[in-house]
C-alpha cells in the first residue's frame, strides 16, 4: 500500500504599508475556511520580529493531493479569499513533503 505523504507549504505574505490595523484578524477569518477544508491539519501564523508586515502562514495537509484541491478551490469564486488585497506583493508559496526516512 502507497502512503500519501504529509505536506507542509509555507506562504509568504508582506502586508501593505497601509494595510488595515485589523489586517491580521481579516486574515485569521480567511484562514478559518484553511482550516476547516477537508485534509487540513492545521494553520499557523508567523509574524516577523523585525518587520511586522511581514507573515509567514504555515499550513500542514494530510497529503499533496488535499492541498492541491484546497489551492484549486481557492482559484473559484467561492472560494476567492480577498487576502491579495492586503499585501504590497504577490505572495510566495512553498510547499514541502515530509520525509520520515532523514
Amino acid at each position: 500500500m502507497i502512503r500519501a505523504m504529509a505536506v507542509t507549504a509555507f506562504l509568504d505574505l508582506h502586508l501593505r504599508a497601509d494595510a488595515p490595523d485589523d489586517a491580521a484578524a481579516v486574515i485569521d477569518r480567511i484562514l478559518a475556511d484553511t482550516r476547516a477544508f477537508a485534509g487540513s491539519q492545521g494553520v499557523r501564523v508567523l509574524r516577523d520580529v523585525t518587520d511586522g508586515k511581514h507573515l509567514t502562514v504555515v499550513e500542514q495537509w494530510e497529503s499533496l493531493e488535499a492541498d492541491e484541491a484546497y489551492r484549486a478551490w481557492r482559484a473559484t469564486p467561492e472560494g476567492a479569499s480577498g487576502l491579495g488585497e492586503l499585501l504590497d506583493r504577490p505572495p510566495v508559496l512553498t510547499k514541502y513533503e515530509t520525509q520520515s526516512d532523514l
